[in-house]
């Protein structure tokens, strides 16, 4: 369908609900007259933080626009929306997108941001908060409010797109003009004007349901929750017993609405990954349904098994071989510890198939994330733990550890021992660490080993204050392969990663699309098992951008120039790809008591 004939065709569709110009609405908010101080209000940034405008630094004028993920108009605005932030942007003005459709996760709305190559900040109107205190009807209107927070202008960008049709030029640009008398501290010529948009609908409220826990609300606790959500676990606190998820229903509402739990990073829009956690819509109604009425228990009888407390520290089961480091790292109270290196007792006199291996933290609450690789004895003097040709996995928050696949494997080469590169947070009291690696040996035939490379450049060097810096790295495959997954790797100043892949004949696709990355939970994305097929000679481009800014809440240093470096304050930026090549079959007998190659 041609973008017109959309326009028209939801002209139609919405004829009964859509007015045009200052015509009130009944489910319209109290409109705030222009020249009126904005009251306070804050919004839930692309990392679910709450914030102000303020936190964006001094500005002459801040401008917001009101989106949604499927509002046509908006869809075709974005473009015209980024020259104007690149235009005033120098003189003093902040525009931040505010998205405020019910059903629209903040990890798409981060999505769509990407995808316009937006420099500026989005984030999600979750309350109706914003929407009230701006007194906002429609997407994609706008509102521009002075440095004291007096609204000064509010209406369209401009005329040139209508609901029934596109005029051939924007006629007058009423929002350019408004932002301009602003920044020239002038009157606004024309503060108010039509918008021609989608309504926006309220805020869905609770409903009043029979429900109960252990019938409805305990499934989704055991399916969704429990896994991290238990004793000794990942979770904070646990959600095993009625009284745990009573006790913290409020909090639960919130996050499951917001979509922040169960985490999960990656844009809907692209690519299906078999560990991705996320709640349906039904499933997050029936939550916050329960959570927000009087959280009935029912009967027990109807609640699923209790969620079975692992019988081992170790996720992958219990390990056949286990090494730690030989000696405690001492990790001070305070200040920023150098990265620690340490090799495992332990040499591997062939070469060693495995199939699971994890690397377990002695103290979870100062490592913050550990590479493991290889070294061969004989290079030693010059070992380093993390290159691609010899790192084995790793530990971060959020992650997993490597649990292959039936038939695919991973060798330590013969004479051979671990290594590891440990980065270490204080967390306000002396301590110490002694991290284990646990393995499990090849248990079955051997057909194929897990290879991976890395789009990485060390090359950059971020400018102060820049909130959306582009990097970019790629790779080619060099034989037919099938993937397994992806991973990203940034520091605090990462915002988002982009995979995509481009064939010799031209055709592209994105792989996976990272809209808000997250340094504290960095999950893998995993593809369903032979899948996921990559032709000889395909490129896999990796884009990144980095947010320098003072509004990122995370930068340790928005005046620094910032390049990589091992730190959190410095940088990085890897993009993972695992796969096994289609022309490998190695056919290995493995002898599941020492992961050695069985002769024949």
């Amino acid at each position: 369908m041609r973008p017109l004939s959309a326009l028209f065709l939801c002209a139609n569709l919405w004829n009964a609900i859509v007015v045009n110009g200052d015509e009130a609405d009944s489910q319209s908010p109290q409109r705030v007259e222009i020249g009126a101080k904005v009251r306070g209000f804050s919004f839930t940034d692309i990392r679910y933080l709450p914030r102000t405008l303020s936190e964006s630094g001094e500005r002459k004028a801040f401008v917001l626009v009101f989106t949604t993920l499927d509002c046509p108009i908006v869809r075709r605005s974005l473009p015209t929306l980024r020259r104007l932030e690149a235009e005033f942007r120098s003189q003093g003005v902040q525009f931040v997108a505010i998205n405020v459709g019910p059903l629209d996760s903040l990890v798409d709305v981060a999505g769509q941001a990407v995808n316009a190559d937006l420099a500026f900040p989005v984030g999600k109107d979750f309350t109706g908060d914003v929407v009230r205190a701006l007194g906002i009807r429609r997407t994609p209107e706008c509102v521009v409010v002075d440095a004291e927070m007096r609204l000064r202008y509010r209406g369209r960008i401009d005329s040139a797109l209508r609901l029934t049709g596109v005029q051939p030029n924007p006629g007058r640009e009423d929002l350019r003009e408004a932002i301009a008398d602003v920044v020239a501290q002038r009157d606004v010529r024309v503060a108010e004007t039509p918008v021609d948009g989608c309504l926006i609908t309220d805020i869905p409220k609770p409903q009043s349901r029979s429900l109960n826990y252990y019938e409805h609300v305990a499934p989704l606790m055991a399916k969704h929750c429990q896994s991290c959500h238990q004793p000794d676990s990942a979770g904070p606190f646990s959600l095993v017993t009625l009284d745990d998820v009573s006790s913290h229903a409020a909090m639960i509402a919130e996050v499951v609405t917001q979509r922040r739990m169960p985490p999960w990073h990656a844009a809907s829009e692209y690519g299906h990954f078999i560990n991705d956690p996320k709640l349906s819509t039904a499933e997050i109604n029936t939550i916050v349904d329960w959570a927000s009425g009087d959280r009935i228990a029912g009967d027990s009888l109807l609640a699923p098994p209790p969620q079975v407390a692992r019988a081992s520290d170790w996720l992958i089961g219990e390990p056949d071989l286990v090494v730690q480091i030989p000696a405690p790292i001492d990790v001070p109270a305070e200040g920023v510890m150098p990265y620690q290196y340490a090799l495992l007792p332990y040499v591997f006199l062939k070469d060693t198939w495995v199939q699971k291996i994890e690397i377990n933290p002695g103290n979870d609450a100062v490592v913050h994330h550990c590479n493991m690789g290889f070294v061969k004895l004989t290079d030693l003097r010059r070992a380093a733990f993390h290159p691609e040709q010899n790192f084995i996995t790793g530990y971060v928050p959020g992650g997993d550890p490597m649990e292959l696949d039936s038939g695919i494997g991973f060798c330590i080469p013969a004479g051979s021992v671990v290594g590891l590169e440990l980065h270490y947070v204080a967390n306000g009291e002396a301590t110490t660490d002694q991290t284990s690696v646990g393995f499990v040996f090849a248990k079955e035939k051997i057909q194929k080993r897990i290879q991976h490379f890395q789009c990485h450049t060390a090359r950059f060097a971020i400018p102060p204050g820049d909130a959306h810096f582009k990097v970019a790295a790629s790779r080619e495959f060099q034989f037919d392969a099938t993937g397994i997954g992806m991973y990203c790797h940034m520091h605090v100043r990462g915002k988002d990663m982009q995979f995509e892949a481009t064939e010799l004949d031209g055709k592209q696709e994105t792989l996976l699309l990272v809209p808000n990355y997250n340094f504290e939970w960095q999950s893998s994305y995993r593809w369903p098992d032979n899948v996921r097929r990559f032709k000889r000679g395909t490129r896999i481009d990796c884009t990144a951008h980095f947010d320098n800014s003072l509004f990122n809440p995370f930068n340790p240093d928005p005046q620094a120039t910032v390049r990589h470096g091992l730190q959190t304050s410095d940088e990085m930026m890897f993009g993972f790809l695992f796969f096994t090549r289609d022309d490998e079959a190695l056919n290995l007998t493995i002898d599941p008591e020492t992961g050695h190659v069985v002769e024949n």
